[in-house]
């Protein structure tokens, strides 16, 4: 017999999403905690997936994307960004483009990517937590930097101060889970300087590219031709389109990184859903107003449930993307974050997301000292939305 089974993620612990989501169905609490919408996918988008069902398209569909969807994404990234993508008249379809199993794969492929023994990434805390187990499984090293609260900032020249000759990557979020914030203009022309002083490689999670307010622009880093030389950009149809349980997202990444990419990803799904691919370019071919759409139908949910706090003792901070609102509770309660959201959930029937666990271990304790924020998901029904608001006011 072997010794102990040794563990190559040990101090990995259950998602703080599973976590509060459980907690929330036992107490059954208004679940504002996971970043999944309680609406459902368009109608016209779950007609055309039952169709290709019927039609029999249910076998696998080229490893990179079916042709049909990847110059879809084509167009589509033209009218947002006025960056062109080369389309293949061929059944590869189109170079810089990859169909993933949700974003999360993408992430985790482009890491692999990139990444090799003893590499450095920086992130930036709070984080979503995919990235560092992505990282230390391909025998890399995250350094992490926290964003200034409670603007969420990104301190550049702190950046350049972490930068040695280990760094190979920078992942940026944006717009930001669990923050709510985007980056500027001025913040990817200082990365694109850093990334070619530096020689260093950008991952950019764009999930909620579609979900920006206030007519403030998306900053895509594929606006920025000479940062998305050295990019791989994560985009997800499953936040675009409500529909997070069909695991469907895409990378964009220049020729080059993009077959580097297509090495790994064939290996780990090989392919994504064949119907939903199907649906997906129709969707975005016949019902393009869905997607220009999604920030003023977004907006008007964070508006009302905003209005909706206004009698709460709670602060409302600032939320300029994803569909995430972070609500200050320092004038509530003293218990630090994690037990403040599991009192809230048990006691009170409102479940929440603590801020600590997307920040590293050390510093976790320095965040908790000087800051009490919760995240709500604001990506639900509008009753849903008034009826938790209507039992926050009362703390």
């Amino acid at each position: 017999m072997s010794s102990a089974f040794t563990s190559k993620l040990p101090n990995l612990e259950t998602s703080i999403f599973t976590e509060m989501s459980i907690m929330a169905n036992e107490h059954q609490a208004i679940n504002l905690a996971q970043g999944f919408p309680e609406f459902d996918a368009p109608a016209f988008l779950k007609d055309k997936i039952n169709q290709a069902i019927h039609e029999g398209h249910n076998q696998y569909a080229p490893s990179n994307g079916l042709p049909e969807l990847l110059t879809q994404i084509a167009e589509m990234v033209h009218r947002h960004y006025q960056t062109e993508l080369t389309v293949e008249q061929k059944l590869d379809g189109l170079k810089g483009v990859t169909i993933t199993a949700g974003a999360t794969e993408a992430l985790w492929v482009a890491i692999q990517t990139l990444v090799r023994k003893n590499d450095e990434v920086i992130v930036f805390d709070p984080a979503y937590d995919s990235y560092e187990p992505a990282v230390e499984l391909a025998g890399g090293v995250c350094r992490h930097i926290a964003l200034e609260a409670p603007s969420y900032e990104i301190n550049w020249v702190l950046v350049e101060q972490t930068v040695n000759a280990n760094t190979r990557a920078i992942i940026i979020n944006n717009p930001h889970n669990p923050t709510g914030s985007i980056l500027s203009q001025s913040d990817l022309s200082t990365l694109e300087t850093l990334v070619e002083k530096y020689n260093l490689y950008v991952i950019s999670d764009e999930v909620y590219e579609h979900m920006t307010f206030d007519g403030l622009r998306h900053e895509s880093v594929l606006r920025y031709p000479a940062l998305f030389r050295r990019a791989f950009v994560v985009s997800s149809f499953g936040k675009t389109f409500h529909c997070t349980g069909w695991k469907m997202g895409y990378c964009a990444a220049p020729d080059a990184l993009s077959a580097e990419f297509r090495k790994i990803h064939q290996y780990v799904t090989f392919c994504s859903f064949t119907p939903a691919q199907i649906a997906i370019a129709q969707m975005l071919r016949e019902q393009p107003s869905h997607v220009t759409g999604l920030a003023s139908f977004y907006q008007q949910k964070r508006d009302l449930l905003v209005s909706a706090l206004e009698g709460s003792r709670f602060k409302v901070l600032p939320s300029k993307g994803t569909y995430f609102l972070l609500l200050d509770y320092s004038a509530i309660s003293a218990l630090g974050d994690r037990e403040f959201c599991e009192w809230l959930t048990k006691e009170i029937g409102v479940a929440a997301i603590p801020l600590s666990p997307f920040y590293q271990s050390e510093q976790r304790e320095t965040y908790l000292k000087n800051n009490k924020v919760i995240r709500l998901c604001f990506a639900k029904n509008d009753g849903t939305l008034l009826k938790a608001a209507e039992i926050l006011c009362q703390l």
